[in-house]
């Protein structure tokens, strides 16, 4: 295996729809050498060889493990695969990526993580909006304390799409939307509660669009809604705060972030209903400010995550998305199948910030 200096050798299993994606990165990238594609469809993978300079191919992980050096793999499998293939890539000593969700269960995720912790081994969640321009902008602006106070969060990620084999619509897209607040919130996702309505007109079986509701410390709440049946295609978030509120467009290329000095004046607020005499004429205090966007580069956000892995890889340090980071989301999806099956609320069944023994 490669020393800590060297360029990392890596593996992609799975070379169906987001495995392309990640060849391309990491043989772009200095940090990696793409040594080989992984894909029982040997044709699918010889054509992702053919773009990503020509690594070699293997037909299943055990070949993949035995016969090439390498220092990690990337998995690109569905996620029901995702546990058996991580536990068999840290039993043979590699470093492992693995696409969102973490596993197909808390209980799965968990082993994941312990194990890798055991081996020493890097596990990484490729959160992949976590490592765009705006989503970084984001924590920082929250943690300069630009916004305040977070009193709530409405997302919208909606679009005419695939209805998947293997999951509903809140484990399809809802991990993009859990992922960003993990990161850029405060102490993460720790909710005490979840609570999921879905609906399936379709008569697919399963959730085709739904709406969660997570509280957040404070008071305040997050609501996510998905969708799969939407003619129009939406990625919004509106992050509001006791200072500023901020809207992120992602579609809107020439305005992804605004930041907006509008809102309740909650200073005024409670002075005016401190005063007995006022509270009648003390409905609400706008405050109404300026308008402004942050300006933010164009990088390819998979391009970070990769070398965000090889650092991890040679720091020892945990990345923002590591195992536990997507064992938090991953918390929170199982407690959302949890309450659309009780039809109420659920409380995550591993706790948040609850560190993995």
């Amino acid at each position: 295996m490669s020393t800590l200096s060297d360029t990392l050798r890596v593996a992609v299993i799975g070379a169906g729809y987001w495995g392309p994606n990640l060849a391309r990165n990491f043989a772009a990238s200095p940090d990696w050498d793409l040594v080989a594609i992984c894909d029982r469809d040997r044709a699918r993978a010889e054509a992702l060889a053919r773009n990503t300079g020509g690594p070699a191919i293997a037909e299943s992980v055990d070949e993949l493990l035995d016969s090439y050096d390498l220092d990690a793999v990337a998995i690109a499998t569905p996620a029901r695969t995702h546990h058996s293939i991580a536990l068999a890539a840290i039993a043979a000593g590699r470093h492992v990526l693995v696409e969102k969700p973490l596993a197909h269960s808390t209980a799965a995720g968990r082993e994941m993580v312990e194990a890798a912790r055991a081996a020493g081994r890097t596990l990484m969640a490729d959160h992949t909006y976590c490592y765009t321009p705006a989503v970084l902008k984001i924590r920082d602006l929250i943690d300069a304390g630009e916004l305040g106070d977070i009193l709530y969060v409405d997302s919208v990620r909606i679009n005419l799409g695939l209805v998947q084999p293997d999951v509903d619509v809140f484990w399809d897209l809802a991990p993009h939307d859990l992922s960003i607040l993990d990161f850029v919130l405060p102490g993460g996702l720790n909710p005490h509660s979840v609570l999921a309505e879905g609906a399936d007109p379709l008569g697919a079986g399963k959730s085709c669009l739904g709406y969660l509701s997570v509280p957040l410390p404070g008071g305040a709440l997050a609501h996510i809604h998905v969708n799969w049946l939407s003619p129009t295609k939406i990625r919004r978030m509106v992050i509001g705060g006791s200072r500023t509120t901020l809207v992120w467009d992602d579609l809107n290329p020439q305005q992804r972030l605004s930041i907006f000095d509008r809102g309740v004046d909650l200073g005024l607020q409670e002075m005016m209903l401190g005063d007995a005499a006022e509270r009648k004429g003390a409905a609400i205090s706008y405050r109404l400010g300026d308008t402004w966007s942050p300006a933010l580069a164009e990088v390819e956000p998979l391009g970070l995550m990769v070398g965000q892995f090889a650092s991890s890889i040679r720091s020892g340090e945990a990345s923002p998305t590591d195992g536990e980071a997507a064992l938090r989301v991953l918390s929170v999806l199982e407690a959302a199948s949890g309450s659309l099956a009780a039809g109420g609320p659920v409380r995550p069944f591993e706790a948040a910030r609850e560190e993995v023994r």
